[in-house]
């Protein structure tokens, strides 16, 4: 794990090698791709920053342009071309940088697209929607020398960025086991029938690299986030960034053993995706073993340690080692408990912007500034994969990090990747 990953502050960025952009007060010219409810979040981060432009907005769905128009018109920022088609929007070259929240699915095939077309990339969680598109995401940032930033908020986080550097400089002794909860109250989607495209959804656009399926509203906005083609269950939604935190945590990358098991409990509904999930990764990083635990709840639920929000949830991250143990209890905060006595340690509470962090990168050109580089998401993202692989085939997965396979399980090798619908073909080389 690179130290400037989380020690790297906003004043060292501003004050780094000289950029492309010239100086920090060079305008960015953003384009936000995908305007459902974390693309609003997109459009309201960068509306705050200084001398950042959203130069242009993209969405399948005339609806979504409509409401982010209206936002940024109510923000008072100057109206943005507009694009139904992101190979469109791709060919304006007065767009510095792409940032992404459609579904799943698309993450990685308009984030390569974006780094051939020459643009710097924001792309949201999980940045690949399996383990092939995990490393070509990569591959095209490093061959077209892009700075590519994963949808990771917490990695800003100085109090989590602090709670890191403890962990590292030995606070806790050996941190041998991180859990990570991802405890969220999630109610039946039931069953819907098809029935025809909205009006104003180009659907054949939106569908993009995944099997073409009859429309429903279950397979529609957010919910999409529930079938295997197009998301990666709540593992893979809000559990990616709980599982991020606790792999950078221990100071891990690839695991040598995944296993989980769960199901879909309580509801008769459309959903394909696992609402209860354990899963154990196990880590052996030159001849030293460590563990990850993470659990998808879906209902009821108590917290632990310090995790728990309001209601039946509990999002967060628990470290444990040989002199006490830490719990990262929200996206900005920690606490720490030492010793047998589990006397209060210390504690913070101190948010980032990961946006601004991004837009810092993008005007150094150093790709070491991004918390969230996209090598560390891709990691993260691979873990999730294998997890709901192991799930599906109801095995241990054996991984071999360095050939990036499945020890000799062919049918879990396919999982990897998927058959793409042309023309919307991630490709074999960037």
């Amino acid at each position: 794990m690179d130290r400037r990953h989380f020690l790297m502050t906003s004043a060292a960025a501003l004050g780094a090698a000289s950029s492309t952009f010239g100086s920090p007060n060079d305008r960015v010219r953003v384009a936000c791709v995908g305007i459902g409810g974390r693309g609003k979040d997109h459009i309201g981060g960068y509306s705050k920053l200084d001398n950042v432009e959203i130069a242009a907005i993209c969405d399948v769905d005339d609806s979504h342009i409509a409401n982010g128009l209206k936002q940024l018109e109510r923000l008072n920022k100057p109206k943005p071309q507009t694009y139904k088609d992101i190979r469109k929007l791709l060919e304006n070259k007065d767009i510095d940088a792409v940032s992404i929240s459609t579904p799943n699915h698309w993450h990685t095939l308009i984030a390569i697209w974006a780094c051939q077309a020459g643009k710097d990339v924001y792309v949201e969680k999980p940045c690949s929607h399996n383990i092939f598109e995990a490393k070509q995401i990569v591959a095209a940032a490093r061959k077209y020398n892009r700075m590519v930033q994963q949808g990771s908020q917490i990695r800003s986080s100085k109090a989590v960025q602090e709670a890191v550097q403890k962990m590292r400089d030995g606070f806790l002794g050996d941190v041998y086991l991180a859990r990570g909860l991802c405890y969220k109250w999630r109610d039946t989607i039931g069953h819907a029938a098809p029935e025809p495209v909205p009006a104003g959804v180009d659907y054949d656009l939106w569908t993009g690299p995944s099997p073409m399926h009859q429309f429903t509203q279950n397979r529609f906005h957010y919910k999409w986030h529930w079938f295997w083609d197009t998301g990666n269950g709540d593992l893979g939604n809000q559990g990616i960034h709980q599982v991020d935190i606790a792999r950078w945590g221990l100071g891990v990358k690839y695991p040598a053993k995944v296993s989980a098991i769960g199901g879909h409990f309580m509801f008769d509904d459309d959903q394909e995706t696992p609402n209860t999930l354990n899963c154990a990764f196990e880590f052996d990083e030159n001849g030293k073993r460590k563990m990850m635990e993470f659990e998808v709840r879906h209902w009821m639920t108590n917290g632990e340690a310090t995790v728990h929000e309001k209601g039946n949830n509990a999002i967060g991250d628990l470290f444990y080692g040989s002199k006490g143990y830490l719990a990262v209890d929200s996206y900005m905060s920690y606490k720490t408990w030492m010793g047998k006595e589990q006397t209060p340690g210390p504690e913070a509470r101190e948010a980032g912007d990961h946006y601004l962090n991004f837009i810092e990168a993008v005007r150094s050109r150093q790709r070491e500034h991004l918390n969230a580089e996209i090598e560390e998401g891709a990691a993260s993202t691979v873990l999730v994969h294998l997890a709901n692989i192991s799930y599906r085939l109801g095995r241990t997965i054996h991984f071999d990090p360095v050939t990036m396979t499945a020890k000799g399980d062919e049918e879990a090798n396919k999982m990897f990747t998927r058959n793409y619908r042309k023309p919307f073909v991630v490709p074999e080389k960037v």
